[in-house]
């Protein structure tokens, strides 16, 4: 039961096509649940998971022992490190619920721009970006999604623009975390010198940034269709075009792990001096979109939160004959002329929790009061408190990552690595997998430094120690079908690996040949919709692209970056990210809605990757390859 295992690629009559079969059933199983028959994302992940088990076991013939053991390794990995981030994010979030000041981050958001799709642009693709070179692994996700509901994006909007902002960043999130994970399991599969972090970094820095000038434009075109692309190209090209062009600067040029920060800054400063001298037409009815208007208008509190948030005062104003902007969390939406800022005429302007609803905070009435219910401006220190958190973590993170403190952080007691108990698993070399080895990196890890940044937020927003507590308790309970999610697809992930299917489909792929320039793209992107990271994706493929690249006579740097590029297409579509989104705007079990809505965008994409990668492995790109 507890038998050594080696790995083994061709289980079924030798042959890697037939076993491929096989392998393909478990994504094959969780991609149909959420996307077609529209089972609940934690469902749909534990029946993936038993598929994958039974496949292991019944044609890879792993033994059931160390099947489960491999299943418990990646359920644990998908809480440590990856919710703990994501918990410990959102955690924060709340904290700034709890003191009203999240209400003063929207307006100063709506301040520079009342338009909600260049509001998309800034927050889900600048702040984003930001966000994903310091944390990665999900928390942008978490973060800009609960940001862009309280701007009055409806829920599935919201989750939508979120996950899809967060593709062009990713190659080089966490300080390139993907980037120099790549570089390690590359560098000892092949002998090329240059599959180093500085070459990959320079490649991928000559792909994702084409990739980010049209990202922009597909958040405007999601958020308000073709009329959002004719009124606002201007600042999605800005946004795309400086993004694009800081990115390729620093990863050539300045510092790999430093690309995402110095792109995100400049990308968001461009965008915000571009709105000081232009203003798009904004429309009344933005953000009123026939899906809202198709909704009942309910009949009581359960059936408002089955129809989602918003859904209610929308249908209410329509019975009366008003247009409404697109609902907020916490006021009513009201119709914006154009260049116009929107006013809450009704909603007091700070929230607290009391037990488990919304109250207004009792300074925060006074002051709407003696405007006769509309706001006054936001002194600047509130201003800055509500900046603070953020400021927090840009801080935190950069200190711990700069170059002694992570390596001692890095080191004993800090960080620590064992040997998953009971798992015996040889690769194909006939050495031990290293993903056997488990890496807790108690302090060093990001969700560790999100609860410091916690700490400090609860500190400077004045939220007391009892409030904070309980914010974090609530975290949990609303989060808890994600955790079930990315647990079980972790699982799923670890199983998949450690037992051979993986790289059943990867030698599949690759016994395309010289075809597989194509194809490689298409790697990542599987690696990355399984795993829910980049890093993880390319610790999975990434030997298997230079090997590939040898036999077949192609540059073994061009198909490693486009392992990275193309995965990180494959992050929108991830079950995680997925359940991460949805928990985070109250769709939790409504994950397979969200996923139809950006399969096509994560296709299409990373068919412009697999171009794109071709192109420069041919004769008129090949130049773009150091």
């Amino acid at each position: 039961m507890f038998d050594q295992f080696p790995v083994v690629t061709d289980p079924v009559s030798d042959s890697v096509a037939l076993s491929a079969i096989f392998a393909v059933l478990p994504l094959l199983t969780l991609f149909v649940l959420l996307g077609v028959l529209k089972v609940k994302a934690w469902l749909a992940g534990l029946i993936s998971l038993a598929v994958a088990l039974v496949v292991a076991v019944a044609v890879y013939t792993m033994p059931v022992g160390q099947a489960l053991l491999s299943a418990t390794e990646g359920a644990a990995f998908g809480f440590f490190p990856i919710l703990w981030i994501v918990l410990n994010a959102i955690w924060v979030y709340n904290l700034t619920v709890e003191s009203g000041h999240f209400d003063v981050l929207r307006r100063s958001f709506e301040r520079v721009s009342p338009d909600m799709r260049i509001q998309a642009i800034i927050i889900a693709f600048c702040f984003g970006a930001l966000l994903e070179a310091l944390a990665g692994f999900g928390t942008p996700v978490a973060i800009t999604v609960v940001m862009l509901m309280a701007l009055g994006f409806r829920p599935i909007h919201a989750a939508s623009v979120a996950l899809l902002a967060n593709t062009a960043p990713v190659a080089f999130g966490a300080l390139a975390t993907p980037i120099v994970t790549l570089a390690t399991v590359t560098s000892g599969a092949n002998d090329d010198s240059r599959l180093t972090v500085d070459t990959l970094g320079a490649m991928v820095g000559r792909q994702t940034p084409i990739l980010a000038v049209v990202v922009p434009l597909m958040l405007v075109a999601l958020v308000d269709g073709r009329r959002g692309i004719r009124q606002t190209w201007p600042a999605a090209l800005v946004a795309g075009v400086s993004f694009g062009l800081a990115q390729f600067v620093a990863a050539n040029y300045i510092s790999v792990p430093l690309t995402d920060i110095v792109a995100a800054l400049v990308s968001a400063a461009a965008v915000v001096l571009l709105v000081c001298v232009w203003r798009p037409v904004t429309p009344a009815d933005l953000g009123r979109e026939p899906e809202t208007a198709a909704v009942p208008a309910a009949r009581g509190p359960a059936e408002a939160e089955l129809a989602g948030p918003g859904a209610l005062r929308a249908t209410a104003g329509r019975r009366s004959g008003t247009t409404t902007a697109a609902p907020a969390l916490d006021g009513p939406g009201g119709e914006t002329p154009s260049g116009a800022h929107r006013i809450d005429e009704s909603a007091p302007v700070g929230r607290h929790r009391t037990g488990d609803d919304l109250a207004p905070r009792p300074a925060d009435q006074a002051r709407a009061a003696t405007a006769g219910g509309r706001r006054l401006a936001d002194t600047p220190a509130e201003v800055a408190r509500a900046y603070a958190p953020y400021l927090i973590i840009i801080a935190i993170f950069s200190v711990a990552n700069l170059g002694p403190v992570k390596t001692a952080l890095a080191k004993e007691p800090w960080t620590v690595k064992f040997g998953w108990p009971g798992l015996d698993i040889l690769g194909g070399n006939g050495k031990p997998l290293s993903s056997a080895t488990f890496t807790l990196n108690w302090l060093p890890a990001a969700g560790t430094l999100m609860i410091l940044a916690g700490l400090l937020t609860a500190l400077v927003l004045r939220v007391s120690a009892g409030r904070a507590l309980r914010a974090y308790g609530r975290t949990y309970v609303e989060l808890r079908y994600a955790i079930v999610t990315v647990m079980a697809v972790l699982a799923l992930a670890y199983v998949m690996n450690q037992s051979g299917q993986t790289n059943t489909l990867g030698a599949f792929l690759a016994a395309a040949g010289g075809a597989f320039v194509f194809l490689s793209a298409i790697l990542g992107w599987i690696g990355v919709a399984v795993t829910g990271s980049d890093t993880s994706a390319n610790a999975l493929f990434g030997a298997l692209q230079v090997q590939t690249a040898a036999r077949a006579g192609l540059d073994p740097v061009l198909l490693a970056a486009a392992n990275s590029s193309g995965g990180v297409l494959g992050k929108m579509i991830s079950p995680q990210n997925l359940a991460i989104a949805a928990a985070a705007v109250g769709m939790a079990g409504r994950e397979g809605e969200i996923f139809r809505k950006v399969f096509g965008w994560s296709l299409l994409l990373l068919l412009f990757m697999c171009v794109l990668v071709a192109l420069q492995g041919s004769r008129v790109l090949d130049w773009m390859v150091p």
